[in-house]
């Protein structure tokens, strides 16, 4: 594992510090877990749009369009 460095605020480091504290983590796991989000992002986006694009004409609407109450429904 590479060590890397960083500049950050002093106050927002600390604040970091003490949420990661009170989640019984570390700043470093919390970083770690960040990093492998963001080197991920594309491939997430990828697959999302796979499934979007499966998805894509498999939905009917009989023809019609929605009125509001019946988009709004819940």
């Amino acid at each position: 594992m590479k060590n890397i460095t960083l500049s950050a605020d002093d106050a927002l480091i600390e604040a970091a510090r003490a949420r990661a504290r009170a989640e019984r983590t570390t700043l470093n796991a919390e970083f770690r877990r960040w990093l492998a989000d963001y080197a991920r992002r594309d491939q997430q986006l990828q697959e999302a749009r796979a499934v979007l694009d499966e998805l894509r004409g498999k939905l009917r609407t009989g023809g019609r369009k929605f009125t509001r109450e019946e988009m709004n429904e819940r």
